[in-house]
Formats: C-alpha cells, structure tokens, sequence
C-alpha cells in the first residue's frame, strides 16, 4: 500500500540540518525537556510577520449577534458584505511573536515591513525581560531579518544585546511554532469581517490578542491551535 507523505526541499539550504537542528534544541528547552546549557537563551520567541493587511471582505465564519428566534427584537439586519474593485487604502503589516513559556502573544501593526521595522519589533521583545537574562528570537530567513554583507545591523543588535536569532530552514515555515497562533488569529478575529478601515482592523486584532492571552487555556482556541500544528 501508498501513503502519502510530506517532503521538503532542502537541495538549497547547505545549513538546513543545523538549523533544524538548533530551533527543535530550542524547543527543548523551552518545553523542559533539557536544561540550557551555558549560552543557551532563557526565553524563545518564535517570531514573524501576519500579512499583508488588506481591507476586503474575508471569507469564512464569524462571531456575531444570534439571528432566527433567538435575535434581538431591537437589532437591525446584519450588513451584507460589500464588493471590493479597488483598494486605495494600501496595506498594513502584523509584527508577532509568540513567548513559548508563557504562552502569551505579542503583535504591533505596522504600515511597511522592512529592516527597520523588524528591529523596531526585536527591542520591543528584548524590553519585556532584564537584559542578564539571554533570549532567542526563532524566525524565517526573510531578508529583513537577516544580516547581510551591506547591513550588519541585525547580528550588530543581537550581539549587543545579548540576544540569539535563529533561523528556520529554507521551505520550513512549518517549523515556526508562531505559524499555529496565527491560523487562530485568522479564525477568531478575521474569518467573515469586512473592516472599512485599517484602524477598525488593528482594533480587531489588538482586542484579540488581548482576549487570546488572558484565555490561553480556552478549549476552542487549543483546539484550532492543536488542529493547525498537526496539519
């Protein structure tokens, strides 16, 4: 018999096994499996961006008021969705990381993703801890994230700050765990809305992470969480 199976592309990557290597180490020990080492981080957060940020309507499901018997006698009919030909009002950028210890979620909405930006979104991570204490920062090889031979800024900041960037392998996205948190970011606060405005979208997503991190333990969002890292 056949079963179909996952494989994944590693031709490209000559340092996809001691990527994969160091994220599943810090996986360890973020989850207690082993004790860190002298060097070894104290805190892992799986970091990336959400987007990009359109208003359109989207697709799916959504929270709202009960329709049927059980609607309110005092409320108006639902919205109807409107059709979307042009989009003058451009994109936003979701920054997030996810603090696997304590399993809390951090995002800022940003109008461009760039070097800069990613930056910006690190040393707000580093404030969240004292500086003896060593974190890391697991993320994809995107090329902001990155330090290159024409921006040293990154592994500049990192160094300096007693922080470890590691990177997820070429074609392993799957690896960050943060990917999961965000499946149920889009279920909870995106499926079905139509948002007339970026500012009314960030809300959106700010009261959801909010509401996600005082209810980490709530069984509809273990169970997309879980749903999502199985798949």
């Amino acid at each position: 018999s056949f079963q179909r199976v996952k494989t994944w592309k590693t031709s490209h990557d000559p340092d996809y096994a001691a990527k994969k290597a160091r994220v599943e180490h810090l996986y360890a020990i973020a989850d207690g499996e082993v004790i860190p080492e002298q060097g070894d981080p104290e805190v892992i957060f799986c970091m990336d961006e959400f987007g990009p940020l359109n208003l359109q309507p989207h697709p799916g499901r959504q929270w709202a008021e009960r329709g049927g018997t059980g609607k309110d006698p005092d409320r108006g009919p639902r919205p109807r969705r409107r059709a979307t030909y042009t989009r003058p009002h451009g994109i936003r950028h979701l920054f997030a990381a996810y603090d696997l210890a304590k399993d809390q979620l951090y995002g800022h909405v940003k109008k461009t993703n760039n070097r800069s930006k990613f930056l910006e979104f690190c040393r707000y991570l580093r404030l969240l801890h004292p500086m003896d204490v060593r974190i890391a920062i697991i993320c994809d090889n995107y090329s902001p994230h990155l330090t290159t031979k024409r921006c040293q800024r990154v592994g500049t900041w990192a160094a300096a700050n007693n922080v470890e960037i590691a990177y997820t392998p070429t074609n392993s996205s799957w690896l960050n765990r943060i990917e999961a948190q965000f499946t149920a970011l889009r279920y909870f606060a995106l499926d079905g809305t139509d948002h007339p405005s970026h500012k009314a979208q960030g809300s959106m997503i700010r009261r959801y992470i909010i509401w996600r991190n005082k209810h980490a333990a709530d069984e509809r969002l273990r169970e997309v969480v879980t749903r999502a890292n199985i798949a």
